[in-house]
């Protein structure tokens, strides 16, 4: 049907602590016979974090072949899986390291938003991607550099808007602006969202903060704080 129509594919996959599910193989083939590979993603994919290397290293030769996309949702993902496990218990989360180090396009998202699978989703995707990070070894400072992209650039890949992406003359001009100097300060930081912009006009503006401050309390604590340091 998506053939049919021209339309991109997401098909939840491998959800399960199963290892030797192999559904993603199959859907793999399939996008690789039809030549849609890049129009297609595999979401979860959860079974491929718990399979054995060998398989794993074998099967991601074919991914880099077929192009084909895959979205981990790292809270999610985390909170449903592994529930079955004593210890070492397993965390759930597909080899998102092992597909970014090997040139297969991943992404981090947001699967649930309060939903009887996830009752505390936010849609902050900085929240994701400070789980995803922790949960995937993905912190070296080169990293923590480039880890943005798993939430904004690799994003644009597997939905195929890159053509309209990014702060280019010409694109829409649609971003969000963070509270931080630095990619690294922005993933450290946990960076709250100053702005967000939609086709060059504001969606929304968080204003300056601004403070009260009680006079009083404050005279009050610097006489306190000049009796302590008086001499004698």
């Amino acid at each position: 049907m998506a053939l049919k129509h021209n339309k991109l594919i997401d098909v939840h996959c491998d959800e399960t602590d199963d290892a030797m599910s192999r559904f993603v193989e199959l859907l793999n083939a399939l996008v690789m016979i039809e030549g849609v590979g890049t129009r297609s993603t595999a979401s979860h994919t959860c079974s491929f974090g718990a399979a054995d290397n060998a398989y794993a290293f074998r099967m991601m030769a074919l991914f880099q072949q077929s192009g084909l996309n895959f979205i981990a949702n790292p809270t999610e993902n985390a909170y449903l899986q592994g529930r079955q496990d004593t210890y070492p218990k397993r965390r759930g989360l597909t080899r998102v390291k092992e597909l970014w180090e090997n040139g297969v396009n991943v992404c981090f998202g947001q699967d649930s938003i309060n939903d009887p699978w996830y009752p505390a989703g936010n849609g902050n995707m900085m929240n994701i991607l400070d789980h995803g990070i922790h949960l995937a070894h993905t912190m070296s400072f080169e990293e923590l550099d480039r880890c943005l992209d798993l939430i904004t650039y690799n994003g644009a890949k597997t939905l195929n808007v890159e053509e309209q992406y990014g702060i280019e003359e010409g694109k829409p001009a649609n971003f969000l602006v963070l509270d931080a100097d630095t990619p690294f300060e922005a993933v450290r930081q946990r960076a709250d969202v100053l702005a967000s912009i939609r086709h060059g006009e504001y969606l929304f503006k968080r204003p300056d903060p601004s403070y009260e401050i009680e006079l009083d309390l404050l005279r009050e604590t610097r006489r306190g704080s000049e009796v302590f340091t008086r001499p004698g």
